[in-house]
């Protein structure tokens, strides 16, 4: 028997919700982070969510609205499957956007976390733009391989 838990889960939609199996449901994954990451091991994984709803109105807005890192609580009852090795499952019967993402996400551009990073990859340009998760600008990096050296002189306080 899997044990059910009722609860509030806030992470960053990792890819465009998609239509679920029936009319009015969607489902996406959510990507949470831990709270207090400077508390624990630096390495600590993001744990995924696979989430879906029946909720018309919440699909809706899953489908219209909602882009990849996107900042969203969920509430719903929580699943966790037999298998260890499988995300945890949500059944969302409520959605709420804390923060939308940084820049907008067309079908082109491609989002990417690094930690506390968000950078967005455009085929179109060689340039990286890159902000805090909590969406505060650090820079634009020359190319992908210039991200890194951006993020160490952001955190060194040298960009501020």
């Amino acid at each position: 028997m899997n044990p059910r838990t009722h609860l509030a889960i806030d992470g960053y939609v990792d890819a465009i919700p998609a239509p679920g199996t029936g009319w009015g449901t969607a489902r996406f994954d959510l990507i949470h982070s831990p709270a207090h990451a400077d508390r624990i091991a630096p390495d600590a994984p993001d744990t995924v969510y696979t989430c879906t709803t029946g909720d018309p109105r919440i699909a809706d807005v899953l489908l219209r609205e909602i882009q990849p890192g996107d900042l969203v609580r969920v509430t719903g009852t929580l699943v966790q499957p037999d298998d260890p090795e499988a995300p945890a499952h949500v059944t969302v019967d409520g959605l709420e956007v804390l923060k939308a993402a940084p820049a907008a996400v067309l079908y082109d551009l491609v989002l990417e976390r690094f930690g506390n990073y968000v950078v967005v990859f455009d085929a179109d340009r060689d340039q990286v733009p890159v902000f805090t998760a909590s969406g505060r600008w650090v820079g634009e990096a020359a190319n992908p391989d210039a991200i890194s050296d951006l993020i160490d002189a952001y955190e060194e306080g040298d960009l501020r």
